[in-house]
């Protein structure tokens, strides 16, 4: 154990202080996207596996889990800083750092999951980055847990009262967010962001064509110059190869603000058309799309906020389209099941759609490619009241 002096007293609170903040700001920056974390716990449970078992079956419990655990950061971080229950907040302190820093380094190890998420989208860092923070915070964690006995005034009913306030506070914020948008949007697609630089360029839309290898089975896409040279090559390359079909590229690309990183959000017809500039981009007019990442997700309440935004839409004379992460059959099922028949529709990646807006089904209004609104299917009677003018 060890000696409780002044140098070591002073140490102690620094050491406190300075892991109960790193906490609290790794609960917050979770905690204002429960369900985001609630995607990095799933990524887990599908990644994850000792011997033959999986976690999968655990998926369901994703939401409460992710509310647990931003729960205890939060309160282990306050605990820390009001030095409330010291002996019960060391030791869920070493557990958690333990946890953490096994999980960390046996993801630098493995790469099974890029981002343990720790500090939610505000803060990216690499698995080996994680690993090495949380070594570093294990040096006052472990201090912190070798001075847990040290005198002290007995105050059970004040520390009571902390940790109950603690709790309650995290899960009402969390619960908000939950049943809202984020009140802070740390993702690439937070309203006022640009999401395509090159809007201005006049670049020109490229055609791409696919063909399939008659003896083989091997695709290969390429533009019309390669086309070109293949045949140039081998003047029988046309009875070697069948066409497919043709797609449209778009040269624009969707970047994050923040880093100019790249943002994946393709957006396709039934055709397979790239329809990414023409609906992100939205040069001519303003465009409301209504996301749908789990179409089987979707509540009688989400329906009616979709037929309500339709026809708001209509009513304003603004283009009104449904993405969505479902197969073509699926999609067809659900809008043709709640008369949505003459909705235009288009296909995305569910995890981009989950990057872009948590609420299912969500609503984001897009014009000039920037991003002017955002709304969870339970607010959307606000976007009636949305000054569309400033769009225009």
């Amino acid at each position: 154990m060890i000696q409780e002096t002044k140098v070591n007293k002073t140490l102690n609170i620094i050491s406190r202080w300075f892991v109960g903040l790193v906490f609290l700001f790794s609960s917050f920056t979770k905690g204002v996207d429960p369900l985001g974390t609630a995607f990095k716990v799933e990524e887990y449970m599908t990644a994850w596996s000792i011997g033959g078992l999986n976690f999968e079956w655990a998926l369901p419990l994703a939401p409460l889990l992710s509310m647990a655990l931003i729960t205890a950061e939060f309160l282990v971080g306050i605990m820390l800083l009001t030095g409330s229950f010291r002996k019960l907040t060391a030791w869920l302190l070493l557990l958690m750092m333990a946890f953490f820093t096994f999980t960390t380094l046996y993801d630098a190890i493995t790469n099974k999951v890029s981002d343990c998420g720790c500090f939610g989208d505000a803060i990216k860092l690499t698995n080996w980055q994680t690993f090495w923070k949380n070594i570093v915070l294990d040096v006052p964690t472990l201090f912190i847990f070798l001075t847990r006995l040290w005198p002290r005034r007995k105050r059970l009913e004040r520390d009571t009262i902390v940790a109950l306030a603690a709790i309650a506070a995290m899960v009402v914020f969390g619960l908000y967010n939950i049943n809202n948008e984020p009140v802070i949007d740390f993702r690439p697609w937070k309203v006022g962001n640009t999401m395509i630089k090159n809007l201005d360029e006049g670049l020109e839309t490229t055609n791409q064509v696919t063909y399939k290898n008659k003896a083989t089975g091997e695709f290969k896409t390429m533009d019309s110059k390669e086309l070109m040279d293949c045949y140039a090559a081998d003047p029988e390359w046309g009875d070697k190869w069948e066409w497919v079909g043709t797609t449209t590229v778009s040269p624009y690309e969707i970047v994050n603000p923040k880093n100019d990183s790249v943002v994946s959000f393709p957006v396709i017809d039934a055709d397979g058309e790239d329809h990414t500039f023409d609906l992100i981009g939205a040069i001519d007019g303003p465009v409301l799309l209504c996301t749908i990442h789990h179409i089987d997700k979707v509540n009688e309440r989400g329906v009616k906020a979709i037929a309500d935004m339709k026809q708001l839409a209509m009513d304003r004379d603004i283009r009104f389209a449904v993405v969505s992460s479902a197969e073509q059959s699926e999609l067809l099922q659900f809008l043709y099941g709640n008369t949505l028949m003459d909705v235009e529709y288009y296909f995305s990646d569910d995890k981009a759609i989950e990057a872009m807006i948590r609420s299912n089904p969500g609503f984001v209004l897009m014009h000039n490619a920037t991003v002017k609104g955002k709304w969870h299917y339970k607010n959307a009677d606000k976007i009636k009241d949305f000054p569309f003018e400033i769009s225009e």
